[in-house]
């Protein structure tokens, strides 16, 4: 374990195993009301107190296998997606300074099992009619607080579901949810009829969301977030456009360039787990107070884009790529020990309520 900071950890050891992976999620459209909109807000300036402590910048010709790893199954991530999830050249690679990340059509045969879980390799083979890529910096690069950038450019389509997020390394509260989920940003069926309240025929689907997942095991699991629109009708799909999080003890706010569009905090999540039948609060923090660390991929098909906008999933969206032009893990010299110190906030941001934890002594 890496002596950087309490807060900043390196991580080679084990990791408990990932079942936030091996049942259903309750995953539906992220926004607990409207969009925010970029003209609704003030650009922010980033404060000059981040430190960065750890990038890619795709400048090389193939992927650092030093900073990332490639998850390999047909597991379908929980949700019912359609894509099986591949190391090979033709789902992900590096050329000219970008990431590629490409999903496409063609029936696929792999692991059943997710690749944290005990049986991934004897739970056998599945086969799937897509092909894209997960990339992770578990065991690689692993931090608790701190600001995370990543530019990328998003693909199209019904059914199309790229995603920016973080994972908690070792699940130390238990399995998904009650160790946390951080949803940097997410997006579905770009470019079709949008189904934001309000929106009229014809209206393109051009919304981000930045989420958490956090409460009780599944099917008690809740998550809360809000959606972002770009300014003047832009879309994530036409441009490159910058991704980010600061995430301190107790605060996590979420941006998209120079736009911070929605605040998350402890008083509106928390963690739960059973213990001889009886709840428990894992901590006012809790989960969002332990390493994570980072995940790239394009989905195909699922819970959540399937059943919005147009429905289901259009086998004419594909092929698809999502592509990244860096990312960026700044840690905090102000206090890096919670993360504090290096605020940027815009007062006009949606403060997300969140959810009231039960009482654990009625329950």
């Amino acid at each position: 374990m890496s002596k950087l900071s309490t807060s900043l950890v390196t991580l080679a050891g084990s990791t408990l195993l990932a079942a936030c992976q091996t049942v259903p999620s309750n995953f539906a459209d992220a926004s607990d009301k409207r969009a925010v909109r970029a003209e609704q807000l003030t650009p922010i300036t980033k404060s000059p107190n981040w430190q960065l402590v750890w990038q890619d910048e795709f400048d090389g010709e193939q992927i650092d296998l030093n900073k990332w790893s490639f998850e390999q199954n047909c597991f379908g991530g929980g949700n019912n997606e359609q894509q099986c999830y591949t190391a090979r050249p033709v789902n992900s690679f590096v050329k000219d300074g970008l990431l590629t990340i490409h999903a496409q059509r063609e029936d696929f045969s792999g692991p059943a099992a997710n690749d944290d879980a005990d049986d991934y390799l004897t739970a056998g083979t599945r086969t799937l009619p897509y092909t894209s890529a997960r990339l992770r910096t578990k065991g690689k690069g692993d931090w608790r607080y701190g600001r995370f950038e990543i530019r990328a450019k998003l693909p199209t389509g019904q059914g199309v579901w790229p995603a920016i997020w973080m994972l908690p390394t070792d699940w130390v509260y238990g399995s998904w949810p009650v160790s946390g989920e951080i949803d940097i940003m997410e997006a579905v069926n770009l470019h079709t009829q949008s189904d934001e309240v309000g929106a009229p025929p014809g209206e393109r689907e051009m919304r981000v969301h930045g989420t958490l997942h956090y409460g009780r095991h599944w099917p008690e699991n809740v998550y809360t977030g809000s959606g972002f629109l770009l300014p003047d009708g832009k879309s994530p799909a036409d441009d490159f456009y910058t991704y980010a999080v600061e995430w301190q003890a107790g605060e996590i706010r979420f941006y998209v360039d120079d736009y911070h569009y929605a605040t998350q905090t402890a008083d509106g999540w928390f963690s739960q787990t059973k213990t001889d039948n009886r709840w428990q609060d894992n901590g006012h923090n809790a989960p969002f107070d332990q390493p994570f660390h980072l995940i790239l991929n394009l989905a195909i098909g699922g819970g959540w884009p399937e059943a919005v906008n147009e429905k289901g999933l259009n086998p004419d969206a594909l092929p698809q790529n999502m592509q990244v032009d860096f990312v960026r893990v700044y840690q905090c010299s102000v206090e890096p020990d919670t993360g504090a110190g290096c605020e940027a906030r815009d007062p006009n941001a949606r403060h997300v309520k969140g959810v009231k934890a039960p009482n654990v002594h009625k329950t």
